[in-house]
């Protein structure tokens, strides 16, 4: 097994291998206006690492979000991509839940929330017993919408971090890393789990909208 995972989900550009025993390269960057710019530069220089070629992947794993529409599909399509090319399998994960997975041996045990920055005042999170099972489907909301929710509880993630009112008790990881990704992708595929299909969970329309009362003007 060499599983090539990647997320764009959040503001980090995240790239890892894995031999299905453990994560043998990782690059990651954090920089939210520039995923399609650093994704393939991030793919070659973790091959390069590793000392391996493309061909040498045997399946893909991305995640699917939550996440703003732009940067999301960026690593959907590269996925989607790479898995046509090859002729190798493109397994799905939500983004939320590999920054659970993330949180494992941080001292988070469960419950917590994940929570990642969704914008326009709002956070994707999703509710969670343990790193490993989520409790909630992922949502979003506005922090002070959701505060009797998650009271008491640890967060993990940039969302969590950017509302102490709402998550006074946040903590790292901010931003997934693949090789959480990667590792519970391996841990699922090992156990004979079926993976989540690679689309995009965006959970609300993109920013980028025609305006009402839009006039179309035709030559005459």
């Amino acid at each position: 097994m060499l599983l090539l995972a990647l997320d764009t989900a959040t503001p980090a550009v995240t790239v890892a291998l894995h031999d299905g025993t453990s994560v043998i390269a990782s690059s990651s960057q954090v920089d939210a206006r520039r995923h399609g710019e650093l994704l393939l530069p991030a793919v070659d220089r973790v091959l390069a690492e590793a000392g391996l070629k493309l061909d040498a992947v045997t399946g893909i794993v991305v995640g699917v979000g939550p996440g703003p529409y732009t940067g999301l599909r960026v690593g959907l399509m590269t996925a989607d991509t790479f898995g046509l090319v090859l002729g190798v399998p493109v397994h799905g994960l939500c983004t939320l839940d590999g920054l659970a997975y993330a949180a494992d041996g941080t001292g988070v045990e469960g419950p917590f929330v994940v929570a990642t920055d969704a914008r326009r005042k709002e956070v994707y999170w999703a509710l969670y017993d343990d790193p490993r099972t989520r409790a909630s489907a992922p949502a979003v909301d506005r922090p002070a919408d959701i505060a009797g929710t998650v009271a008491g509880l640890p967060a993990v993630g940039a969302g969590a971090l950017l509302y102490p009112d709402t998550f006074p008790d946040a903590r790292a990881p901010e931003h997934v890393p693949a090789g959480a990704l990667a590792s519970l992708a391996a841990e699922k595929l090992a156990a004979g789990e079926e993976l989540e299909a690679p689309r995009p969970l965006y959970l609300r329309r993109p920013d980028a909208q025609v305006p009402k009362n839009y006039k179309v003007v035709t030559p005459k």
